[in-house]
């Protein structure tokens, strides 16, 4: 059945399916032409502060959405409103045409894909034609898992694939972009998979930037979380030296976004408690990036960099402060928690 006629409203605290639902794609941005009928299957494997968010943007562009977690309350939040979970990966891909994969690690994708009841484990012969990783992996890691998939066959043709393809398309923007819909996607893979995945890709971000073969949507990632990171320090140090000059946080706030300072660090996501509403910063550092995730990403972008023998001293000098912040019990604080806890800055008061 094409995507034209089937859509999920919600009745009460459920999910129910529902007749001509386009006009709840175009309040998106969506026509019911834009998605293909081999996709409206999607299988979503990941629930946690992202993938929660984007799997229910999928469902609100109208795909049908199945889910799986080894988190059994994240997967409650769906099943109590009607949406299918399911009990391993395999199962997932079992009932899908797209698969979508939002996980912490290189380890926990590899596990999902190749580990036993894994998305490849019916014996080379899938049922998805598409795979879309957006952890954020190390480029070996995306590109050893396309290259399995490469290798294995379809069940039955669907759309124009006559073979099973794999996207690495990792996120930033973080969990308000997420929550949004207005996530940037960094896609590697064959770029007619790219093109084909687009409106799917839209019910989640608003921005799609490809980035060529397999492998250098990851590579892009860790590149981008790398810069992030060390403007996120540099924004930090600066405003630290600033209080104890005498200036206040907010006035050097102004400065920084109507000069040649301005960035992210400072005009989006200010790390400094009272500058700015809705970010981390104003919540005691909770329900953001982790210092821990912001740590994995800059191992994996050291280790990529030594991989190439190329020496990047400012991210290692980045992963040196993380890594002990980790240690000093902020591993689960948001990383801006770097402006209290590694800087000892103040409060806006």
């Amino acid at each position: 059945m094409g995507l034209g006629g089937v859509g999920w409203r919600r009745v009460g605290s459920k999910v129910q399916q529902r007749w001509g639902w386009e006009n709840c794609l175009r309040l998106r941005g969506f026509s019911s032409a834009a998605l293909p009928s081999h996709m409206e299957s999607v299988g979503f494997i990941g629930l946690g502060n992202m993938g929660s968010h984007m799997a229910r943007n999928l469902i609100n562009a109208g795909y049908r959405v199945s889910v799986h977690d080894v988190n059994k309350n994240a997967m409650k939040k769906f099943s109590d409103d009607g949406i299918p979970t399911k009990r391993s990966p395999l199962e997932v891909s079992e009932s899908s045409d797209v698969v979508i994969t939002m996980l912490p690690s290189s380890a926990h994708v590899l596990e999902v894909y190749s580990g036993g009841n894994g998305l490849l484990g019916n014996g080379g012969r899938l049922g998805p034609w598409l795979y879309i990783d957006s952890s954020t992996v190390d480029p070996h890691t995306s590109r050893k898992i396309s290259m399995d998939i490469s290798r294995c066959g379809l069940k039955e043709k669907k759309g124009y694939a006559e073979k099973p393809m794999m996207l690495d398309a990792p996120v930033s923007g973080g969990v308000p972009a997420a929550e949004a819909g207005t996530l940037t996607f960094m896609v590697g893979g064959l770029e007619e998979a790219y093109v084909a995945a687009k409106p799917l890709l839209l019910a989640m971000g608003k921005k799609l930037i490809y980035c060529g073969g397999a492998g250098n949507g990851s590579a892009a990632k860790i590149c981008n979380n790398m810069a992030m990171a060390i403007s996120m320090l540099g924004v930090s140090e600066a405003f630290a030296l600033g209080q104890n000059l005498g200036i206040k946080a907010s006035t050097l706030t102004d400065i920084f976004n109507c000069s040649s300072a301005r960035c992210w660090s400072s005009d989006t996501y200010n790390p400094v408690p009272g500058v700015m509403e809705g970010v981390p910063s104003s919540r005691n550092y909770d329900g953001g990036f982790t210092s821990k995730l912001m740590a994995k990403d800059l191992d994996l972008a050291m280790a990529s960099a030594s991989g190439v023998g190329y020496k990047c001293p400012m991210g290692s000098e980045a992963l040196d402060i993380y890594r002990k912040l980790c240690e000093e019990g902020c591993d689960a604080k948001d990383f801006s928690c770097a402006f209290r806890h590694y800087y000892t800055g103040k409060d806006e008061k």
